[in-house]
């Protein structure tokens, strides 16, 4: 039988794997519809297919996509609060639409009333999100008080940052019900990737003192470094071709490009830490081994 811990690094596994599924889930969806439509007919964004018949996967996997980064605990504090960001965003980015239903449907899709839907659906993420917040809460200051050795203000920190957050939006739904629904998408879509772009330079930056720290004669290249420069230069270089030439589907091709290298490093970072479920951080000399490590290997 398994000692516990090995259960602990499984669950890891598959959340890593999890985000990937629902990452070719969703790929598999836009590929079936565009290849109902004409060759050369495609939405403006990735988003804009939620008109379309891909809408349930479309809503259905970001907000899956989002419970796994907010149950996934992060390598280091800074992560986790990142992941957590992240997480919280990706329903508000499945579930208000953006504006505009775009040309390129195989068939006509019935939106219904859009902002009697963003009100009933966000509304009910309010309501669950309180709560979850208020458990948040009381776990830290349970752990401040069983815990005192292992506790860090970062726990206070993550929680303050997930409250504004959370409260940012849910002031903006009461008070200008019309702007959330024409801009939330837009503000929820550029945090959240801009808080996975950030997840991955902290991995690179991880996975360097992690090569220094072992020493190994044949280090494998850091292969985060890669993904995090490739997240920066190539949306950077698509927008300014965008400018240049007038690409009408330049925000498209960066959320599709945004979206393989986050798959590519949910792969990278399950292959890494497959026996070990979290990296075992070694940037201080007070360092300890990682509870998680253990011979849960399959």
């Amino acid at each position: 039988m398994s000692v516990p811990g090995g259960y602990s690094i499984k669950t890891y596994r598959y959340l890593r794997m999890a985000m990937v599924a629902m990452i070719v889930l969703l790929g598999a969806a836009l590929v079936i519809e565009w290849s109902k439509t004409d060759p050369h007919c495609l939405q403006t964004s990735i988003s804009a297919y939620y008109y379309t018949p891909v809408r349930a996967i479309f809503v259905g996997a970001l907000i899956t996509i989002g419970v796994c980064m907010v149950v996934l605990k992060g390598n280091t504090e800074p992560e986790d609060i990142l992941l957590n960001v992240a997480g919280i965003l990706a329903p508000a980015v499945a579930l208000v639409p953006t504006p505009g239903q775009g040309r390129c449907h195989s068939v006509p899709v019935a939106l219904g009333d859009a902002a009697a839907n963003v009100s009933n659906n966000m509304l009910a993420v309010f309501v669950v999100g309180l709560p979850c917040l208020l458990l948040a809460a009381v776990f830290i200051v349970r752990d401040r008080i069983v815990r005192p050795a292992g506790w860090t203000p970062m726990y206070v920190l993550g929680l303050a940052v997930a409250t504004l957050i959370f409260g940012g939006g849910l002031g903006w739904f009461l008070v200008d019900r019309s702007g959330f629904i024409r801009r939330a998408h837009y503000a929820a879509a550029i945090v959240m990737f801009a808080c996975i772009v950030a997840v991955v330079l902290l991995n690179a930056q991880q996975f360097r003192r992690k090569q220094r720290e072992h020493a190994a004669p044949r280090s494998p290249a850091n292969r985060y470094s890669v993904i995090a420069v490739a997240m920066v230069v190539v949306p950077v270089a698509m927008f300014g071709w965008k400018q240049l030439a007038g690409w009408d589907h330049a925000v498209l091709w960066i959320e599709g490009v945004l979206i393989l290298l986050f798959a590519a490093f949910w792969i990278s970072q399950t292959q890494e830490l497959w026996n070990e479920g979290l990296r075992q951080e070694l940037p201080r000399s007070q360092a300890t081994p990682s509870p998680l490590r253990s011979s849960a290997a399959e």
